[in-house]
């Protein structure tokens, strides 16, 4: 990606110190912004509001979104990738509801490689 240009940088509702466990478990060589309450996602795509028989199986499964981010809103963002040209347009969007479903990297260096 920095050889076409760019830069890859994560948004995250996680807290600084939960992303910071994050970068040093996985190694992760980008920056990960915090986006406090989700505030930026809910600009670019829906949230999703968790319902309370959902937040009750994701704390049965040692899943506590409140204490990993910080905040009481129980919703977490729709996965999406973009590249944003330097005047702050987007040049490519892709984001989808199943989080399973996601650009395979050429696709997003491609639209990258395609700004210049």
């Amino acid at each position: 990606m920095a050889a076409a240009g760019g830069s890859f940088v994560a948004i995250s509702p996680l807290t600084q110190t939960n992303s910071g466990e994050l970068v040093g478990d996985r190694g992760y060589k980008f920056p990960i912004l915090r986006d406090e309450a989700n505030t930026v996602a809910g600009e670019f795509t829906p949230l999703n509001h968790l319902p309370d028989d959902l937040k009750q199986l994701y704390l049965g499964m040692g899943l506590d979104l409140v204490a990993a981010n910080g905040e009481d809103s129980w919703t977490l963002p729709i996965p999406g990738s973009f590249v944003i040209d330097t005047g702050g347009v987007i040049r490519y969007a892709n984001s989808d509801a199943d989080y399973t479903r996601r650009p395979e990297p050429d696709e997003t260096l491609a639209a990258l490689q395609a700004l210049s």
